[in-house]
């Protein structure tokens, strides 16, 4: 056979190969548009093995065949494929050696703990309390973890004394000082009141100080000779009276405690949580007994605080007292053969049940 004939029909079975793969090729197309059909707009879910087995192929195709073929996922996706696939090939992330272990959640807790009780304990007296615990870390370490909650170094930590130190520190001879107003219906239609009361942040009992719908500087001092009164003074005992910035708290008022004893505490600006107890107790008589009725006058106001203060101290019980009262009755009786009966003030609106005898 010569060379002539050789290339008419290399020529021949090249065509037809051509021609057969191009028909291989439109099918696959129309194969493609109909499933594409059936998805009706569908996502394709595809597994990861079957996403790398499209890939590698569709590295050899190109972009511009893949455009050609109306594939079921474009080409850019295809390729992107390929490229994390790649990727992944030299990731040698598994491989890499653990790094330094984090700091136990128990260790830090204990380094806070440690630095807000003890104000003066730098990193390296921290460091010898947790290693009388069994705990030893560097300095650094304790470093980071105060830096990360925002407490400071022990000088700068030294400078102050926290309120909750403070508190701990006098907590049986501290009484807190607060107001509250009142609406008041009158023959001259409403009138606001202001009530002044204390408490004795230790045992939660109160002390209502006076009722006023005008108060000033007289009316306050005069108020200080009653808290301070040699005979029956509420503040006899207590060495701190903590109270808000209001300017009824005058200088004078603060000048009549010292003689008994008592310093004065001004509060921070806009702090009502460094009141707490106080500002539980304006919502307690608020919420439990003014809010129920209708105070008509000034006499009517002071029999529903005198009242709900009576209550208050022997009827109602105290979460921060252990669910108790605060003037526990000298001897109970048992349950038989006493009844039970409800004790009622400001006609139903506070109640206490006891038991009595038969």
């Amino acid at each position: 056979m010569s060379a002539l004939h050789l290339q008419f029909w290399v020529s021949v079975v090249a065509g037809w190969m051509s021609r057969s793969q191009q028909h291989v090729i439109e099918y696959l197309q129309a194969e493609n548009r109909v499933l594409r059909e059936q998805l009706g707009g569908k996502r394709l879910r595809l597994t990861d093995t079957q996403r790398r087995r499209l890939a590698r192929k569709a590295r050899k195709v190109g972009r511009r065949g893949l455009r050609e073929l109306e594939t079921l996922v474009t080409p850019d996706t295809l390729l992107r494929w390929y490229r994390k696939l790649i990727a992944k090939k030299y990731d040698g992330s598994q491989a890499r050696q653990p790094g330094r272990p984090e700091t136990a959640a128990e260790i830090r807790e204990l380094v806070l703990w440690m630095a807000r009780d003890n104000s003066g304990w730098g990193y390296t007296r921290i460091r010898g309390a947790l290693y009388n615990l069994g705990h030893d870390i560097g300095r650094n370490t304790i470093k980071r973890i105060l830096q990360a909650e925002g407490i400071d170094p022990a000088p700068e930590r030294k400078r102050g004394m926290s309120w909750k130190t403070f508190l701990k520190a006098h907590w049986g001879a501290i009484a807190a000082a607060d107001f509250f107003t009142v609406e008041v219906l009158t023959r001259a239609g409403l009138v606001r009141y202001f009530v002044l009361f204390v408490i004795e942040l230790k045992t939660r009992r109160v002390e209502v100080a006076g009722i006023v719908h005008q108060s000033d500087g007289r009316w306050m001092k005069q108020v200080a000779r009653n808290l301070t009164d040699s005979v029956g003074g509420f503040l006899q005992g207590s060495r701190y009276l903590i109270h808000d910035r209001d300017p009824l708290f005058t200088e004078e008022f603060r000048d009549l405690l010292r003689p008994a004893g008592v310093t004065a505490v001004k509060l921070p600006a806009r702090s009502p949580n460094l009141n707490a107890y106080a500002e539980r107790f304006v919502r307690s008589i608020k919420s439990e007994c003014l809010s129920q009725i209708i105070p008509l006058g000034e006499d009517h106001l002071r029999q529903a605080v005198q009242e709900f203060t009576q209550h208050y101290h022997s009827e109602r019980n105290h979460q921060g007292l252990g669910n108790r009262l605060i003037e526990e009755p000298g001897e109970r009786i048992g349950r038989e053969p006493a009844s039970i009966v409800r004790r009622e003030r400001l006609g139903g609106v506070l109640n206490y049940y006891e038991r009595v005898a038969a």
